[in-house]
């Protein structure tokens, strides 16, 4: 055996042994992939924002909306929580890339879920629990009928003969234009006009330009109750215009969206609220499921799966 042979055969075993622990790639094997990290980072951070968007969307923020908003904060503390871990493992001088990602996608998914849960509750489903926990009025005539007795009305039926007076009809311009005509029975006039129709943008302001609803369907004459508390203050000016405008009285006016069928619109503020939901949930899957996709990738070309 030769003398040099023999001293060099330890230090190149040494050496790759040195090498070993650092390297990405053991000799002759590829890194395995941390599937784990992979599915914790796919399914976590969507069933994050399913648990906070269904919170923050449906009857949880009704009835109990702290209880809402401890579900956006806990999303935040799981979000805390793998940022900890990230530094943990850093400091550790272990790979934390995938807990560096988890702490990224958590975020985006608490704040997105209480973003677009807020708002699907307030365009939604907000309205639909409103009206559903109020009133519902038969055969009411607007002639012997009075604002204060109807405090609670949420779904209002008309008596036949009802209908809209377009010659009173009147606007109040805002940005938008907030549009009233009062409903009306025959052609009797009415000591007080406390029920009105409205609506948004339907109007040009003017006489007999009322568009808004089913204001040209014969069967209209029910009326489903303004919720919107920002809108009722535009609503009221208009109808103190029209007082002016006509030499009318309003002593305590009801604001309605004039319609055939109330159930069937209430039901389509539940029904949009659930689509939303759900386009929501599966948009917010397809978006992290690329995003996890992406850092594969990404994370390969680096050697740190």
């Amino acid at each position: 055996m030769q003398p040099g042979y023999g001293a060099s055969a330890p230090l190149s075993g040494g050496g790759m042994q040195a090498r070993a622990p650092g390297s990405v790639f053991t000799p002759g094997k590829r890194r395995r992939i941390n599937l784990v990290a992979i599915c914790a980072n796919i399914f976590m951070p969507w069933f994050v924002f399913c648990g906070i968007f269904a919170g923050m969307s449906f009857s949880l923020h009704y009835q109990k909306p702290i209880l809402a908003w401890l579900l956006v904060v806990l999303g935040l503390v799981a979000t805390g929580a793998a940022g900890f871990l990230a530094m943990s493992a850093k400091k550790e001088g272990r790979d934390e890339m995938w807990y560096t990602f988890a702490t990224i996608t958590l975020c985006i998914a608490t704040i997105a879920a209480a973003i677009f849960g807020d708002m699907n509750f307030w365009f939604n489903m907000q309205p639909f629990y409103d009206i559903e926990n109020l009133n519902t009025y038969p055969s009411v005539n607007p002639a012997r009928e009075k604002g204060q007795q109807l405090m609670d009305a949420g779904r209002v039926y008309f008596a036949d003969g009802s209908g809209l007076d377009m010659r009173k009809a009147m606007g109040f311009k805002n940005l938008d234009l907030y549009c009233v005509a009062p409903i009306v029975h025959g052609e009797e006039q009415l000591a007080s006009y406390d029920f009105w129709a409205v609506g948004v943008n339907c109007c040009s302001g003017v006489s007999s330009d009322f568009r808004c609803g089913e204001f040209n369907n014969p069967h209209a004459r029910s009326g489903l109750r303004l919720m919107r508390d920002d809108q009722r203050p535009f609503f009221r000016l208009a109808v103190q215009q029209a007082e002016a405008a006509y030499n009318i009285k309003a002593t305590h006016p009801l604001f309605f969206y004039w319609m055939q069928d109330p159930v069937a619109e209430m039901n389509a503020y539940r029904d949009d609220g659930f689509k939303y939901y759900l386009l929501g949930i599966f948009t917010h899957f397809a978006f992290n499921l690329f995003c996890t996709v992406v850092a594969v990738v990404g994370f390969s070309k680096i050697g740190r799966y």
